[in-house]
């Protein structure tokens, strides 16, 4: 098969190949996917760089990228052979295992796949996995949020544009902040604040007529702590999914403790198996009744990647970089 790899860490134009690899073959619980489209998150951009602390090669060969989408082409052991040819997005692709969706076709556990209902494409399917989980584990984590007001940090990245839909199916309010009118039309959402102009607090404290928020979606932790414990009701929780500007912040643990705050910091990628299958499941129910929107930007095929990756890292795209396979 045809796929993309790396076998160092490094700039992407100078570690990413592409070549003929041997074709998977599926295992025990797995399925073999032939791909159709590939996504690229910021994850897998650092990860090639050797951006993360205490980064070695896990495996002499890396093929890259979590998400994608295509067609069971066969399965192993254990799954029912009525799957071939359902059509399926893809989620954890390249976690603790050197292949992942940059390639024509990948073996993964049968759970780590979802069926793509008829009214999605293939491209928008590749963008589900890292961004839309996270999205929906952030907000339905801890149980359900009807009725809750929800604060979304960043609301026009691709978590935070899946938050912004989400939170009001689940029977949230939600108040997003960007960082101009344009990237609050690309969110989708009804009530944003300009983080640029200043007191996201008082805004926050106005629009809710001084009662404050319930749950924070939030894009950065360090940056946004003195915020999120101004606006954060009692008893409120702060869901983190990253924290580029610090990556060791400081906390101010009295104040969050004189709240009663439940600071959950989460990563996609551990998702309990049960979690997952519940995420999953709801993504795939909300496709199949047409009120989730995507943000694929399409970048070319797999010649196209260490474009692709250079692209992510300069964060200049409003939506998920996607590649054809």
């Amino acid at each position: 098969m045809r796929a993309a790899s790396y076998t160092r860490f490094g700039p992407a134009a100078e570690v990413l190949e592409i070549g003929d690899l041997p074709d998977p073959v599926p295992g025990p619980g797995e399925v073999l996917v032939r791909l159709q489209a590939t996504g690229v998150n910021p994850s897998d951009v650092k990860l090639r760089a050797g951006a993360r602390p205490g980064a070695v090669m896990a495996h002499p060969r890396i093929v890259p990228h979590s998400d994608g989408a295509g067609v069971i082409e066969a399965v192993g052991e254990g799954v029912r052979p009525s799957r071939v040819g359902e059509r399926v997005w893809v989620a954890n692709g390249q976690w603790q295992r050197a292949m992942g969706t940059a390639a024509e076709r990948i073996a993964l556990p049968e759970a780590l796949v979802a069926p793509l209902p008829a009214n999605t494409g293939f491209a928008e399917g590749a963008c589900l996995g890292i961004p839309a989980l996270t999205a929906w584990y952030a907000l339905a984590g801890d149980g359900p949020i009807e009725g809750q007001t929800v604060l979304v940090t960043g609301g026009a990245g691709a978590v935070g544009r899946y938050a912004c839909q989400m939170a009001p199916l689940l029977g949230a309010r939600v108040i997003a902040t960007v960082s101009s009118e344009a990237k609050a039309r690309h969110s989708g959402v009804a009530e944003w604040i300009n983080y640029r102009d200043g007191d996201v607090p008082g805004r926050v404290m106005d629009l809710t007529g001084g009662a404050g928020v319930d749950r924070i979606v939030e894009v950065d932790f360090a940056a946004n702590q003195p915020d999120a414990l101004a606006v954060l009701k009692p008893g409120g929780v702060i869901a983190a999914y990253a924290s580029a500007s610090r990556m060791r912040p400081e906390l101010d643990f009295y104040g969050l403790m004189f709240r009663d705050v439940t600071l959950r910091m989460l990563i996609v990628y551990q998702l309990s198996g049960a979690a997952r299958a519940r995420g999953m499941a709801q993504i795939t129910a909300w496709m199949a009744a047409g009120v989730l929107g995507h943000a694929a930007v399409p970048m070319g095929g797999l010649d196209d990647i260490a474009a692709a990756h250079e692209a992510v890292a300069g964060g200049n795209k409003l939506g998920t970089v996607v590649l054809e396979v």
